[in-house]
């Protein structure tokens, strides 16, 4: 086993996951779990006032000790946030880009627009679970997105 392979091992363990749960690909190489064999497919949100946030009607599933990246469109309509702090803190966010602008934070709870915009989130999965991403005060399945990180 790798170095890389073995520290991504461990720090799944020790985030709660299992060896089972490893990364996609065998060898990591330098860039180590940010590596382009340990991607998953993009994910596309939309947030617009009255449409479904998600195109698809089962859950996202996601690897856990796999890189994603994350786009949420707003188109404007209205002013719409997205909360999920069992989400955001079930993943290790590797950095937000607005217009630009690389945030790297430590932690997330929501995400709001004011505006039309694109938000784009790289993460890797972390904890295994059933997590959602909602519009706050909206009850609509379509007004939100499950999660289920394997």
């Amino acid at each position: 086993m790798t170095r890389h392979r073995l520290a991504a091992v461990l720090a799944l363990i020790v985030a709660g996951g299992s060896a089972q749960a490893a990364p996609l690909c065998e060898d990591l190489g330098f860039a180590g779990l940010l590596a382009s064999c340990n991607r998953g497919e993009p994910i596309a949100l939309t947030l617009a006032s009255g449409q479904p946030i998600h195109a698809g009607t089962q859950p996202v599933e996601l690897q856990s000790g796999a890189y994603y990246e994350l786009e949420i469109t707003a188109d404007g309509s209205a002013e719409l946030a997205l909360t999920g702090a069992g989400f955001f803190r079930s993943i290790w966010i590797n950095e937000i880009v607005i217009n630009d602008i690389e945030i790297r934070p430590m932690a997330v709870d929501s995400l709001e627009f004011d505006d039309q915009g694109t938000a784009r989130m790289s993460f890797v999965a972390i904890r295994p679970g059933t997590y959602d991403l909602s519009i706050p005060g909206s009850s609509g399945e379509s007004q939100r997105v499950e999660f289920v990180i394997r």
